[in-house]
């Protein structure tokens, strides 16, 4: 039976000589996988809409296993992003964040939607270090991870100087800052984003302009929630964290 799609290509792995697996995160099935027969051929009409971060309609022969894509449409090509290699390694570690935390064929609209709007930002030129925060704050709840952004883990009061603590899973006021010595000190701002990033609709994005040293905060903070809580080893991650060096030097 041929179904239609709406998709973006996560990933790609080769098969045999002519053939590639497509992974697509589609708003209709959630993340699906496809077999493209020929893609790998350059002339073939399914070379470029499997390219990876391509955004399109999708026909898909559907049957018992992996499905087989027949034909595609290219809405996006997301060109922005494949031709500058900052902007590969941010959406490449944003894709493979996707990959990791999602399940195959569970449908998520709301997911589809914030990483469509993700991609096209940040093929516009909108903060890639703030694009991938916000990326990573409403990927946590996909996780089973649910920090406690609104008030103090520990005595629950909403007002005071807020660090986040690892150990607690959220924020914790100056009251109760001794019984985690190793909890971050962060900024009011930090604090705010945090809790901005992680309940916000992506859609009304504006222009967010963040001083250096709160974008130092907020990597930190959700770097260690990550790696305390969420198991995934990222190779991106690696890369990213590569790139940013390279970055740094040349600003």
């Amino acid at each position: 039976m041929l179904q239609k799609c709406e998709g973006i290509v996560l990933r790609t792995t080769d098969y045999g000589e002519a053939n590639k697996v497509v992974t697509l995160y589609t708003r209709e099935w959630g993340k699906i996988g496809v077999m493209a027969r020929g893609a790998k051929k350059a002339n073939s009409r399914l070379s470029a809409v499997t390219q990876i971060f391509t955004y399109g309609y999708f026909l898909i022969q559907k049957g018992s296993g992996l499905g087989s894509l027949q034909q595609g449409e290219i809405l996006s090509s997301m060109r922005l992003i494949r031709e500058d290699i900052f902007l590969t390694a941010y959406a490449s570690y944003i894709l493979e964040l996707t990959d990791k935390s999602t399940e195959e064929k569970k449908s998520n609209p709301y997911h589809f939607e914030l990483l469509l709007q993700i991609l096209k930002f940040m093929n516009e030129g909108y903060d890639l270090d703030i694009l991938t925060n916000i990326y990573e704050m409403k990927m946590l709840n996909s996780l089973g991870l649910y920090p406690e952004l609104n008030h103090c883990t520990i005595c629950g009061n909403t007002d005071g100087h807020f660090s986040f603590s690892i150990r607690e899973g959220g924020f914790i006021c100056h009251r109760c800052i001794e019984k985690d010595p190793y909890a971050l000190k962060i900024s009011s701002a930090t604090a705010k984003l945090l809790r901005l990033f992680y309940y916000f609709d992506l859609s009304r994005l504006g222009n967010i302009s963040v001083k250096p040293d709160t974008k130092a905060e907020l990597k930190k903070v959700i770097s260690a929630y990550y790696d305390e809580y969420s198991g995934l080893k990222l190779k991106t991650k690696k890369f990213l964290n590569q790139i940013d060096k390279m970055r740094d030097l040349l600003s």
